[in-house]
Parts: structure tokens; sequence; C-alpha cells
């Protein structure tokens, strides 16, 4: 009787150990959610893993790409592996369609993108304001207004189409390649076909300068300009230099006609549902990394230019009367669009 008594004592105390240990495991055994579903939270025990992926518009020769490289980088290594990006160049996410790449990033099947504003206007006209013809001079006059009130719209814009902003990269000025011809003043341009952005803006701008624009996605102009398709195509230096432009191209002209800001954007739903922790990393480290492509532009740009001279290209820069005189071919455009863009907008953007 007494050694039942112990047996069952025993036996009891077991029991209690055991649901005592289950309890104290509980809590611990969820595992790391992935982007895909998570809530996030300041107050979760465990933090979030994520294993993200980035769009970039162009190569990995690119400023954009090396940017984008280091962010995921930067992340990876500050969070121990728990947040990973996977950068895919070339718009490979989107079948080689930037516009296609903004929209999945609008809707979440994309996690993170560097992309132009200027692609950025298929989902709002007013994002072409950033590169109205000729607004700026030079880069002095550029800096501010993406530190200011122009910068502030602009990511209040974008938050309404669901994109959170890390920060401002730069393509660059716009400049003008052609196969035919050394672009001096606007009768130079009457009749040629230029690859333009697929934007409405542009189309007009061309269309005003006499040319015949034709749209198509970036990934298909090496070929286009290959077969003779088009004649030339206009894009920031940095990126005539990174997709070899100057093996079918022979002329190019430094006009500083558009400005093109980029974008190093975070799906916003994904970016809001992160710990506040995560979420001032994103922003420290999405700052830096935007900050970086700037800088390595703006240092390489100069270099570059010399390369595509020396590699064959006809490099010219028009003369201070030559600009005023393509300023005063493109004005209807403003008469145009400054109802579209919103003159608030358009005033915030002028201010020097």
């Amino acid at each position: 009787m007494h050694a039942s008594k112990k047996g069952k004592f025993f036996l009891l105390t077991l029991i209690i150990s055991i649901v005592m240990v289950l309890a104290a495991c509980g809590g611990s055994t969820q595992p790391s959610n992935s982007s895909e579903g998570n809530t996030g939270g300041a107050n979760t025990e465990e933090a979030k893993s994520y294993n993200l992926k980035m769009s970039v518009t162009v190569g990995e020769a690119s400023t954009w790409y090396e940017a984008a490289q280091k962010l995921a980088d930067d992340i990876e290594k500050e969070t121990d592996g728990r947040i990973t990006i996977e950068v895919f160049s070339n718009e490979q996410l989107s079948g080689g369609d930037s516009g296609k790449a903004v929209e999945g990033l609008a809707k979440g099947s994309i996690d993170l993108t560097f992309n132009s504003t200027i692609i950025y206007s298929i989902l709002d006209a007013r994002f072409g304001v950033a590169s109205a013809p000729f607004l700026f001079d030079n880069l002095d006059q550029v800096d501010p207004v993406f530190a200011g009130k122009g910068g502030e719209m602009i990511k209040e814009i974008l938050a309404e189409k669901g994109v959170h902003t890390l920060g401002f990269g730069e393509n660059g000025f716009r400049q003008l390649t052609n196969s035919k011809v050394n672009v001096k003043s606007p009768s130079d341009l009457q009749g040629l076909k230029i690859r333009i952005p697929g934007i409405t803006m542009y189309t007009d701008l061309y269309r005003q300068l006499g040319t015949d624009p034709s749209t198509m996605t970036f990934s298909e102009v090496f070929t286009a300009l290959q077969q003779g398709t088009i004649d030339g195509q206009e894009n920031p230096i940095d990126v005539i230099y990174s997709s070899k432009l100057n093996e079918v191209q022979q002329y190019l002209t430094l006009w500083n006609y558009s400005y093109d800001p980029l974008v190093l954007g975070i799906n916003k739903e994904l970016y809001d549902s992160m710990s506040d922790e995560d979420k001032a990393l994103f922003d420290r480290l999405g700052k830096e990394a935007a900050e970086y492509q700037v800088k390595i532009t703006r240092e390489r740009e100069t270099e570059q230019i010399k390369e595509l001279e020396e590699l064959g290209m006809t490099v010219y820069t028009p003369t201070a009367e030559e600009i005023t005189a393509f300023k005063e071919a493109v004005q209807p455009i403003y008469d145009q669009y400054e109802s579209i863009w919103g003159t608030e907008l358009l005033e915030a953007f002028q201010e020097r």
C-alpha cells in the first residue's frame, strides 16, 4: 500500500514536470516568418525573417546595381542573415518591362526596386514634373529641390501609390545619341526616329521637336539600334556607357535636356508591416545606398564621357545660345502640362 502511494506520487510529479516544460517551450516553437503574410510589430518576441527580391532596370555594370547590391549586403550583415535581398538586373522580375516593375512594387509582387520617376509616370502623370524639359541647368540646382519641398511632395505621391521611399538616386541628365547627325539645333532633329521611355510627356516633347518618337522597353533598345529600326535614343551617361551603346551609336549630344532621378523604393504595405527597428534599419541603409549611388554616378561620369569619346563617339556640348533655341522650342510642353503636374508641384521644382 505504501509502495503504491509512492508510485502514484512519482507518476503525478513526472506528469506535472512534463506539462511545465511544454508550457515553457511553447512561446519559442514558432518559426520565423518570411515577408509573405508577415504582420511585424515591435512587441513580437522573435524578430521576423525576410527573403526579399529587388528589381533594377539596367545591368550589373551600372551604378544602380552596385548601390542595390550595397543595400543587400549591408542589410544582411547588420541582421546576421535574418533579412536577405536578392537583386535582379535588367528587370528580370518583370520580363524586361520597367513599367510592370513599378506596378509590381506598388502591388507587392516585387519587394523593392530602383526605378526612375519617369517610369513611375505610368502610375501618376505628376511624376513627370521632375523630368520637365530644361528644368535644371546643372546639378547645383537639383540637390536643394530633392532635399526640400519638391522631394517631399514626390515622396507623398509615392506613398499614395503604395511605395515607401528609402532614398533618391540619380540617373543623371539625359543625353541624346544617334547614328545619323551631330545634333546642335532643333532643325537637326527633324525626322529622326528616337526611342523614348513610354510616357506621354516625352512623346509630346519629341514630337514638338520634330522627331518620330518610338516607345519600347530598354531591354530592346540595343538590338533596335543595331538593326536600324530606330536612329537614336536618350539616356544618362551611365546607362549609355554601361549598355555599350557606343557600339551602335556615332553621335552623343550633351544637352542636359531632362533630369532623371531614381527612387529606391520598398512596397509600403511590406514596410508598414515591419517592426519599428526594421523600418529604421531600412530607412538608414536605404538612404546610405541611394547617396552612395549618386556619389559614384557623379564621380564616374566625366571619365565615362572621355572613354566613350576614345571609343569613337563624336561628343558635342551645345553652346548657351543653342540651348536657348531648344528651350524655346519646348515651351509649349509647359503650357500643356502645368495643369497635369499641378502648379504647386511645378513651382516647388522651379524654386531656386
